[in-house]
């Protein structure tokens, strides 16, 4: 029976060793670390509210319960840190304090909660002392965990809110140059996709070291914060493939950068992708598709100086880069069915197109494209 004690304090000890390796990569470590425990929490999660979500038939109902998935996954990650780490000092105690294994899970949880309804000799100071730091430590860490996590969560969201107004809602690439064109802004398209560039450089720092951030949704149940990535990034290949001489170069640093982000954040996530594909390799967006869009760029005014069969090309040589991360992603996270954005095994029916206000002028009547 000593043996069997001394086993379960062996793996008590790496409960406790991984479990803390486990805190210090998801709240310390300011790098892209894996944690499996993480990993396994959060798919847990995705996985209850998935099931949840398939009751459901219309899409806010599904959106509002998918907003809950990010703070059920916070909670139940702390949650599994504090099980882990009083298994394992319970099992660390059992050989040392004398008495059963139950005994030992009171011993243990009485150190790790402060509730000293423990008396003295009950079993190995040293160890109940670091018991006792442990609970309160992970629990502080992970409070101090949140202004972070929310400061990152709120600077992504004031592009992709402001984007609304740009591109819609859902978010569209030709709906982006389409506006633009339509209210005379094409000029402030450099300092757009300057800002785009800087948003994807954060996003792609803050979402590695934090995962948990990939599934926090927007406020909005048609925004988000991949649907906008991508329709930024259509935006910016559309314009250098059809007008390559008047567009800014700030696209081209736009579209690297928002590809490498979503490379960093796919490496995060597990997600499998190409990393060095071609520019002739096919995409799924179908060139029909692209026509389509194409003549909604046009209708706008947008100057044109490549055709359709000429701009092609050009087009799918840029979106080879991000289009399949961008679908998968935009599927693992149930974000809203945008034009463009590929299909969502929990969402059926068509995609959403964006919706254009009604452009009225003083003495008018009101036009809408």
């Amino acid at each position: 029976m000593q043996v069997v004690r001394w086993v379960g304090f062996g793996v008590g000890l790496l409960l406790v060793v991984g479990t803390a390796l486990s805190v210090l990569r998801s709240l310390i470590a300011p790098r892209s670390y894996s944690s499996r425990l993480y990993s396994a929490v959060g798919k847990g999660m995705l996985f209850v509210f998935l099931a949840l979500v398939r009751r459901r038939s219309q899409y806010e109902a599904k959106d509002r319960l998918l907003a809950l998935v990010a703070p059920f996954t916070l909670a139940a990650m702390l949650a599994a840190w504090i099980a882990l780490f009083l298994l394992g000092y319970s099992l660390m105690i059992w050989p040392l304090a004398g008495g059963g294994l139950g005994e030992a899970f009171r011993v243990g949880g009485s150190a790790m909660f402060t509730l000293g309804f423990i008396g003295d000799g009950t079993g190995p100071t040293a160890l109940l002392f670091v018991a006792a730091a442990t609970g309160p430590v992970i629990i502080a860490l992970q409070i101090a965990y949140l202004p972070t996590l929310y400061g990152a969560f709120n600077r992504r969201e004031v592009l992709v809110t402001l984007l609304e107004s740009r591109a819609g809602a859902p978010a569209w690439g030709p709906e982006l140059l389409a506006r633009h064109q339509l209210v005379s802004t094409i000029d402030n398209l450099p300092a757009f996709y300057a800002e785009w560039e800087q948003w994807a450089a954060d996003v792609a720092e803050s979402h590695a070291t934090y995962p948990v951030l990939v599934w926090f949704r927007s406020a909005h149940e048609l925004q988000s914060w991949v649907g906008g990535l991508l329709a930024v990034l259509d935006s910016a290949a559309i314009f250098l493939a059809v007008a390559p001489s008047r567009a800014p170069s700030e696209a081209r640093l736009c579209l690297r950068m928002g590809f490498t982000c979503l490379r960093r954040v796919a490496d995060t996530v597990g997600l499998p992708y190409e990393r060095d594909p071609l520019p002739e390799d096919d995409i799924t967006l179908t060139r029909f598709e692209f026509e389509q869009g194409l003549a909604h760029v046009e209708r706008a005014g947008f100057p044109i100086e490549r055709s359709a069969e000429e701009a092609w090309p050009h087009f799918r040589g840029w979106r080879v880069n991000y289009e399949a991360i961008a679908y998968a992603l935009a599927d693992r996270i149930v974000a809203p069915p945008a034009l463009w954005s590929g299909e969502r095994r929990h969402l059926p029916g068509p995609p959403i197109p964006p919706w254009r206000p009604p452009h009225r002028e003083p003495g008018k009547k009101a036009e809408q494209d």
